[in-house]
């Protein structure tokens, strides 16, 4: 089946272990993701699953992954997704995996995420949409996140910026 990938690349004023750091401290999950709750076990065949919505027994969206990959400081790969949410299923089977990829910069360091298996029929183009603009609030989150000082060391901020879609064979 012919899938997309969002690719968005983007450096950031943290060294490459604070910033994947980021990526799986559930309490940092929270506050650039905006997720109500998050749980990772940080290893290869660990989980990371994230919650939103106000009724912990009840919440509006669930989102959990196998990390099928972790080498930490450089590169973390969730995939085997499951989802959950009120308003319902996903119009469309797929076989996301997400590889979230960091190396160092002179300004810190460079945070590469890669999101595979999106359905390349028109089934699927408003759940990609909504991924494109969601990918850009995760990167902002986590800039803000940076910024605020939220267990970091301060660093002056960098507005290098990248992000674009592919199409997979």
């Amino acid at each position: 089946m012919k899938t997309r990938t969002h690719v968005h690349q983007e450096t950031f004023p943290a060294e490459p272990g604070r910033l994947f750091a980021l990526l799986h401290t559930p309490s940092a999950i929270r506050g650039w993701w905006g997720a109500a709750r998050a749980v990772v076990m940080p290893e290869r065949g660990g989980c990371f699953a994230a919650a939103w919505g106000d009724d912990e027994d009840d919440p509006d969206y669930v989102t959990v992954a196998t990390i099928r990959e972790f080498d930490p400081p450089r590169r973390m790969v969730l995939a085997d997704y499951r989802y959950r949410a009120k308003s319902g299923p996903l119009p469309f089977t797929a076989e996301f995996i997400t590889e979230f990829e960091v190396d160092p910069h002179p300004q810190g360091a460079v945070l590469r995420v890669s999101q595979r298996g999106f359905p390349a029929g028109g089934e699927a183009d408003e759940y990609f949409a909504a991924c494109e603009k969601g990918w850009r609030d995760t990167f902002s989150g986590i800039r803000a996140y940076l910024e605020s000082g939220s267990g970091m060391d301060g660093d002056p901020p960098f507005d290098g910026f990248m992000i674009r879609s592919e199409t997979d064979d």
